[in-house]
């Protein structure tokens, strides 16, 4: 498939190093900025149709929620802050916020990559409501507050 994949972020040296070398392999489809840059994390969110966040750990995640808000679909790994706070598309479709896989294994990774190309491509306007419904979403401690107290009350 043709995609055009942009990398922000920084980590372990060896992997920037690889994901550098990769930039002319892909000349055109691929590039990766090393290091921390708000202004442009919020020009990549804005622009681009996906945000990848294969987190191993993550305690809460606020990069999703970013994305969410300026229509970008998260494509998360199942965990933590990522899995309270992203819907997959095939778990709940009237609630879908984005896609999720579960094992942090390549192959996990490249079907929920294959999944959302296809629901790119196939379904144009459900991915135009799960970009709506994303950025309708709200993380506030209002709707947090509403739940634990309907909780409290239940019990």
């Amino acid at each position: 498939n043709n995609i055009n994949i942009l990398l922000l972020g920084s980590g372990d040296n060896q992997v920037e190093a690889q994901l550098e070398a990769l930039k002319e392999d892909f000349k055109g489809n691929y590039n990766a900025f090393i290091g921390y840059d708000e202004k442009l994390s919020h020009i990549i969110y804005s622009g681009a149709d996906f945000l990848l966040m294969p987190s191993r750990v993550e305690p809460c995640g606020l990069n999703q929620m970013y994305a969410l808000r300026y229509g970008t679909i998260p494509i998360v790994r199942s965990i933590g802050g990522l899995k309270d706070t992203v819907v997959d598309i095939h778990e709940n479709a009237g609630a879908a916020t984005g896609l999720t896989f579960h094992n942090p294994t390549s192959d996990d990774l490249l079907a929920c990559l294959r999944r959302a190309l296809l629901f790119y491509h196939e379904t144009p306007s459900e991915f135009s409501s799960v970009q709506k419904r994303g950025m309708m979403t709200l993380f506030t401690w209002q709707g947090s507050c509403n739940k634990y107290e309907a909780l409290y009350n239940k019990m």
